[in-house]
């Protein structure tokens, strides 16, 4: 093939042969969210660190090769700061709370004990703090560190202006609000680099108080004039319209969903506990779903929407789903494993051991990194080519 030819077929694209489905595109919105809320419900199973610390390094992976240059993509930092303060909160309320500690522990040091009074039994305030119990509240905290993690790459992979429209019509109000709070944040930070970018080119203080005052009254009234631009285009679009809908019908909605959501709490509440009736299982947890469904329908029907160029939910999102959901399962039918490897003891301490099959449902979850379409790429700054300026020859020459 010359170079000519080559080059046609650069700027020419993929032929029409080509796998369309791997072609960059936004998946849907909807799949990520099932992904992540799948996999944070696997770390709920487990209190095995090695596990956990496998959970963050696939959800890292994923955000690496997935995420896309907007606003909410560059968020999961924070989300990590967040689980490193829940577990340093974790450890030091049981440092604090002395609980727990037994005479085979190891002691590190002791705090200064502070008598409580007698209604105020049963609580310890300072005293010996052990090995065992910090590494208890630390695993714990990681847990929960990791189901916030699993959140954050739900907010950071999904669109949440495209995920706006996949909401029922009666949540569309509160959808709107919760898109419009998640939006503010990112675009508080742009407009504080914007006039911070502004000053340095007017050669203006950038330090100091005199320099924050100069920054804040700009990005107050940058959000002053978006808030404005923004209630004005829902406005034209006709938000908070009562539409068709009854006072009688608005309250039959309102019933069915209280009543099913009483029904998810107490369904979720039996399946938690061993002890609990049988009815409060799956008979409550259905019955609050289908309660739940029938209040979104008829709460629809007073909103009306169109879509324009709606999501496609392809291979690429069933991929994804497949892979959170599958891994939730397998580490619940503790099927080619023991159950205690999930939730080793610590007491006596020991170094807990890999499971194969929770280890590998894990990492099947990673693999929605490359069975995910890749994401759009970024516009690319237009070059204007330079045109060599005309050389002029003498007369004669």
């Amino acid at each position: 093939m010359t170079s000519t030819t080559a080059a046609r077929a650069s700027v020419s694209g993929p032929s029409p042969d080509a796998d369309v489905r791997r072609l960059p595109r936004t998946l849907h919105p909807l799949a990520w969210w099932v992904w992540a809320l799948a996999l944070a419900t696997a770390v709920s199973r487990t209190n095995n660190p090695l596990l956990l610390f496998l959970v963050l390094a696939v959800l890292g992976y994923v955000i690496s090769v997935r995420r896309t240059e907007a606003p909410w993509a560059r968020g999961f930092a924070y989300y990590l700061y967040l689980a490193l303060t829940v577990v340093a909160i974790r450890v030091v309320f049981r440092a604090v709370f002395a609980t727990g500690v037994t005479p085979h522990d190891h002691f590190l040091f002791s705090l200064p004990h502070i008598p409580t009074p007698d209604w105020y039994a049963g609580i310890q305030l300072g005293g010996p703090v052990s090995l065992e119990a910090l590494l208890s509240a630390a695993v714990d905290g990681l847990r929960l560190a990791c189901m916030l993690c699993c959140i954050g790459a739900a907010n950071t992979l999904a669109n949440p202006k495209r995920a706006l429209r996949v909401l029922p019509g009666a949540l569309y109000e509160l959808g709107v609000a919760v898109t419009v709070s998640i939006s503010v944040a990112p675009q508080l930070v742009q407009s504080v680099q914007r006039v911070h970018r502004a000053r340095r080119l007017r050669a203006g203080r950038t330090k100091g108080l005199r320099a924050l005052r100069g920054i804040v009254v700009p990005v107050l009234e940058d959000a002053l004039e978006r808030s404005l631009r923004l209630a004005a285009a829902m406005d034209s679009r006709g938000y908070g319209r009562a539409g068709t809908a009854t006072r009688r019908s608005r309250r039959l909605t309102g019933a069915l969903l209280l009543l099913g959501m009483c029904g998810l709490c107490a369904g979720a509440y039996g399946l938690l506990d061993a002890t609990a009736p049988r009815l409060l299982g799956f008979p409550a947890l259905a019955a609050g779903a289908l309660l739940c469904v029938a209040g979104l329908r008829l709460g629809g029907r007073r909103i009306t929407r169109t879509t324009y160029r709606p999501d496609p939910w392809r291979f690429e999102e069933w991929a994804v789903v497949a892979c959170g959901v599958l891994s939730a399962v397998l580490l619940f039918t503790d099927v080619g494993f023991d159950a205690a490897e999930l939730n080793p003891s610590i007491y006596p301490l020991s170094w807990p051991t890999l499971p194969m099959v929770p280890a590998a449902a894990i990492l099947l979850a990673g693999a929605a990194g490359f069975l995910a379409p890749p994401p759009l790429p970024t516009a690319a700054p237009r070059v204007t080519p330079r045109v060599p300026a005309p050389s002029y020859r003498k007369a004669g020459k």
